[in-house]
């Protein structure tokens, strides 16, 4: 059993939760300024006021399970992404901040308002970028990144980070749609449709542009006899597409959702199609990057009795909390 397979398994499966439970609300985020203040808003925010703090579990999960099991990709990838990171971070801080303060500083509710949105804006966008950052190839002498502050910068960067951006508009519109009632739900259903094929394209645009970034990329995707099996991912996403916008049009509660959260995980199909087995593109391999396997074993002693954990009290949360919230109550 390859100890370097399972927890690259566990980093991509980490980072699929963290883009499942905190894409949503990230991209509820961003659309928050579009609600009209008042009923509308504080629906949005009681929608995910349970779940959203516990959702950043998955990403401190993914990044310290890349700084113990990877240590090498981490310590390429974060210089190489510095400015990203800390963009990030101060995203992550400022909309935790202002999703408290709204309801204790009244006063100046809609400065925290904008401050929620603008701090969602931030994460979702940088971390489209340092995707793409990553994808198109890092700079690497020996063991050391060997770029400058500015490599992350690039048109396929910023079609990237905007890409993941609207993707999680998407994915907040229609967690909306199955969680709130009235005007909201209205909104949310319309935003749903405009985000799903904004997605749809921008999904294209960057399908298209990754083959072309490495010879690698391309013929993964398009020599024999690797295009009969990578073509069943944008095959699979077309049909997704095609029933997510017919259960938005016909206003179903939770397949919207459901839908878009599958789409996602092909998304992340075709990027593992694209990378692998390649842990910083295009030269350091996940085995090159890889901790002893003294320490993959130790490590994953302790993960898997906390994964399971993580799952039990995340699951027993959204059960709780299942349901719409009403525009006269909330959880």
């Amino acid at each position: 059993m390859d100890l370097t397979v399972i927890w690259a398994g566990i980093i991509a499966f980490a980072i699929f939760m963290y883009v499942v439970m905190d894409g949503f609300d990230l991209g509820i985020g961003i659309l928050f300024p579009s609600f009209q203040v008042g009923k509308e808003r504080d629906q949005a925010m009681n929608a995910i006021a349970p779940v959203w703090d516990g959702n950043e579990t998955w990403l401190v999960l993914g990044g310290g399970g890349l700084f113990a099991a990877f240590p090498l990709a981490y310590a390429i990838i974060l210089p190489a992404t510095y400015p990203l990171v800390i963009a990030m971070l101060l995203g992550l801080v400022f909309r935790g901040v202002a999703f408290e303060f709204r309801w204790r500083d009244p006063r100046h509710r809609g400065f925290w308002d904008m401050s929620f949105a603008g701090g969602s804006l931030v994460a979702a966008m940088t971390q489209g970028m340092i995707l793409g950052a990553l994808l198109q190839g890092v700079t690497v002498e020996g063991r050391n990144y060997a770029g400058s502050w500015f490599d992350w910068l690039t048109p396929y960067t910023l079609l990237t980070g905007v890409g993941v951006t609207v993707g999680y508009v998407l994915l907040g519109a229609t967690f909306l749609a199955m969680k709130v009632e009235g005007r909201a739900e209205d909104h949310a259903y319309r935003t749903a449709r405009i985000a799903g094929w904004a997605t749809l394209a921008l999904m294209i645009a960057v399908s298209l542009a990754t083959p072309l970034l490495e010879g690698q990329y391309w013929r993964r995707w398009f020599e024999m006899p690797n295009i009969l099996f990578a073509a069943q991912v944008p095959l699979l996403t077309g049909i997704l597409f095609f029933a997510l916008m017919r259960s938005i049009a016909k206003r179903r509660v939770y397949r919207p959702f459901v839908l878009a959260l599958s789409i996602f995980l092909l998304g992340m199909a075709g990027l593992g199609v694209s990378m692998w087995p390649f842990a910083v593109p295009p030269g350091i391999t996940i085995w090159d990057a890889a901790a002893p396997e003294s320490s993959q074993i130790f490590m994953l002693v302790g993960t898997a009795i906390i994964m399971p954990i993580i799952l039990i009290y995340t699951a027993w949360a959204y059960w709780v909390f299942r349901g719409k919230v009403g525009e006269h109550h909330y959880h």
